[in-house]
């Protein structure tokens, strides 16, 4: 407060000079005179101020000089105090520290503890996800990487070591799905070498099946209806020529379904599921399968030589198809019914066009009848797992056309063995024993031959008996391919009826005529064949009968209905005709060849010539050997051997190496002509007219009339006219024959 007062007191002392013009002027010493002045006046002030307050001062400093005493004391004592206190408090306080000690360090446990159990949870789940992935769990690893991301890490995402596990789900997401899509790779790999194991057991369990089911229908119906007399239209037979012939090793008890795990894919799909990539999963799935039906499909080159290359095909393709109709039952829409059906679709068009290019290079009936029975186990088995098989049943019924093919194929070696080796000669039976024989072996009732004596001549030769039997093989052959068709007995027995037609009609006319063609055949084995070819005719109904009891068809039908007798063999029979026709002509020929005319003759011999007599008895011994034949047959021959002959004689007459010809020579010809006239006239063959052989004569006769007559005016008055005398006379034969 004093220091205040004496600053506004020198304020107020300031405020009262002129500073400025103090500095501006001479006033300086002045100032400063008047400043020590009052300095003076000041010093005087405190002085009587410092008197007036000593004694209190004094008292003042002797009371603090107590107060200091005092208070070195109260120290002195404080010190002690405090020396004591720290004394005794020292245990405590190291016991104070221990306990602060302890309390932050369970603090810190507290808080540690805190820590850990949200980060427990997940290192236990991060090591949990990684033992998964050692172990290739990739489904389990999928969901607990997925639990780890949304579930864990949140709770401890202030931590360094949260972020880097973050930062690698990514990665880790990468890897599983990468791994399980190598493990698809590996199954889609595992599947195609196993689809021809898995093939071959579903076709087996089908045919167990089939064949179980069929034994129970047998037993049902063994009283009700005899099975055939024969081996072939056993079913049960069947199926099981079928099981032996389908060899099967090991994994019999084992489902098609059981050979193979089926969890990668499984494990692949839901991954990708979770993943959100399902689409592209099932677009990758189903373009794989397809290429790998591309290489299913595909038949090894040889296919055609051995059945085991059909078996390997057709066992591939089956695995292929049971495995996606299971991948269909149990892959939650992995594969639809819509796609399974286009691929099935797709595959059955190579399918189809594979076994029929491969089955018609086969040229052995043993072989196709194995071929079919495989086929039909495959379209039994597929049918079963639900696919369509309407387009490999009409396969079938093309390969039985082709079967049937190969089996008349072969056939025709076993037709021309039995012809080459045939005399065509009557059967001539010596004993009972051979009589019967005979009649077991072909149908053949003659009451008035069984009343013979023996030996005893049966109507046809060996041939009949033979063909007959070959037939009937050929019938049994036709239907083992129909089993296990599904066919009625109707469509079987229709179907062996036309095969065995075309055997007949086709395979064995045609073998018949080519065996004509043999220069070693005789005019009577030509005319034993012909007849031979009748009892095989009419032996067509017993084969009609025979069909239909080895089918069960009740069929009114016949061979001989279809075509009639003379159509079977219309076609070798024809043949026969010509050949007879051929070989009768050439006889005559080598009878004119004896011929020895002398054209310059002065007179007759009186006779017809030795050669044209022989001719006439050999015509007549010859056509009487046809009296067997069909009527026509032998008429159609001496028609045609009396046009050969007539036609000879007037080649010989007009030939060009005959110059001249005299009226003896003419003379003679008249008698060797009147003589085959006679011969015409005696109508050599029953059912002829009695100008049908003459009329061949009538040229040779009229130009012979003319010229010996010499009767030109009447010729050429009447020529072109129908009154004519000589209207079959030729103008060009008539003036050769007059210039000689």
């Amino acid at each position: 407060m004093e220091e205040s007062a004496a600053e506004k007191y020198f304020a107020e002392f300031l405020s009262d000079c002129d500073i400025e013009a103090i500095y501006d002027g001479d006033e300086h010493r002045s100032f400063m005179e008047k400043l020590d002045a009052r300095i003076k006046t000041h010093d005087k002030d405190i002085e009587k101020m410092c008197n007036f307050h000593y004694q209190g001062f004094i008292d003042a400093i002797r009371e603090l000089l107590q107060v200091r005493t005092q208070a070195q004391k109260l120290n002195e004592g404080v010190v002690g105090i405090n020396k004591e206190i720290l004394s005794s408090a020292a245990a405590l306080t190291a016991k104070g520290e221990e306990l602060c000690k302890a309390r932050k360090t369970e603090h810190n446990i507290a808080t540690a503890i805190e820590s850990l159990s949200l980060c427990l949870p997940v290192l236990t789940t991060y090591a949990k996800l990684q033992k998964q992935m050692a172990e290739k769990r990739y489904y389990p690893a999928l969901k607990t990487l997925e639990m780890l991301e949304h579930q864990y890490l949140p709770r401890v995402a202030n931590y360094r070591f949260s972020q880097q596990m973050r930062e690698s789900i990514p990665k880790l997401r990468e890897n599983i799905k990468d791994a399980s899509m190598s493990e698809l790779k590996d199954f889609l790999e595992n599947i195609r070498k196993l689809s021809p194991k898995i093939g071959e057991v579903a076709m087996k369990h089908t045919t167990e099946q089939l064949a179980s089911d069929l034994v129970a229908v047998v037993r049902k119906k063994k009283r009700q209806a005899p099975l055939p007399p024969n081996s072939f239209s056993s079913d049960a037979e069947n199926f099981k020529s079928i099981s032996l012939d389908t060899s099967f090793d090991g994994d019999d008890e084992l489902s098609a379904q059981d050979m193979i795990d089926f969890s990668p894919v499984y494990r692949c799909l839901h991954i990708y599921s979770v993943l959100g990539l399902r689409d592209t999963f099932e677009d990758y799935y189903r373009k794989q399968r397809k290429k790998q039906a591309l290489l299913v499909i595909q038949p090894p080159t040889n296919m055609h030589e051995s059945v085991g290359e059909y078996k390997n095909y057709i066992h591939a393709i089956v695995g292929f198809f049971v495995i996606e109709d299971h991948i269909l039952n149990t892959g939650n829409g992995l594969v639809t019914r819509s796609y399974l059906d286009e691929v099935w679709s797709t595959a059955l068009t190579s399918i189809i066009n594979a076994l029929r290019t491969h089955t018609a290079y086969c040229t052995d009936a043993s072989l196709m009848l194995r071929i079919k029975h495989l086929i039909t186990m495959f379209n039994n088995t597929l049918r079963n797992y639900g696919y369509p098989i309407g387009q490999l049943l009409e396969l079938l019924a093309e390969i039985r056309e082709h079967y049937n093919e190969v089996l008349m194929q072969r056939w025709v070696q076993v037709f021309r063995e039995i012809l080459d080796d045939e005399s065509f000669l009557p059967i001539e039976v010596h004993s009972s024993a051979e009589f019967d024989e005979i009649v077991n072996n072909f149908p053949f009732v003659d009451d008035s031959l069984q009343e013979k004596p023996f030996p005893k001549l049966f109507p046809f030769s060996s041939m009949v008996p033979k063909v007959y039997q070959q037939v009937k093989e050929f019938i049994y052959a036709c239907l083992k391919f129909s089993d296990d068709l599904n066919l009625s007995q109707e469509e079987v027995c229709e179907m062996i009826r036309k095969s065995t037609n075309l055997l007949l009609t086709r395979t064995f006319s045609g073998c018949l005529s080519s065996s004509f063609r043999k220069p070693s055949l005789g005019l009577l084995q030509m005319v034993q064949i012909i007849l031979d070819t009748g009892y095989l005719e009419q032996a067509t109904i017993y084969l009609e009968e025979f069909v239909a009891n080895i089918t069960g068809a009740h069929v009114e039908a016949q061979f001989v209905s279809r075509t009639g007798p003379p159509a079977m063999f219309r076609v070798a029979r024809a043949d026969a005709e010509q050949q007879i026709i051929e070989k009768l002509q050439k006889k005559l020929d080598e009878f004119m060849e004896l011929e020895n005319y002398d054209w310059m003759l002065g007179e007759p011999q009186g006779h017809a010539s030795s050669h044209i007599t022989d001719m006439i008895a050999y015509l007549q011994s010859t056509l009487q050997a046809f009296s067997d034949l069909p009527a026509e047959v032998a008429q159609k021959a001496c028609k045609a051997a009396c046009k050969h002959l007539a036609d000879g004689l007037l080649h010989l007459l007009l030939q060009e190496e005959v110059k001249q010809v005299s009226t003896g020579a003419l003379s003679q010809l008249n008698l060797d002509i009147i003589q085959c006239e006679q011969f015409a006239a005696l109508v050599p063959v029953p059912g002829l007219d009695e100008d049908a052989c003459l009329q061949y004569f009538t040229e040779i006769r009229q130009l012979l009339d003319l010229v010996m007559a010499w009767d030109w005016p009447t010729y050429f008055h009447d020529h072109g006219q129908e009154t004519s005398k000589y209207p079959n006379v030729n103008p060009n034969n008539a003036i050769i024959l007059l210039e000689k």
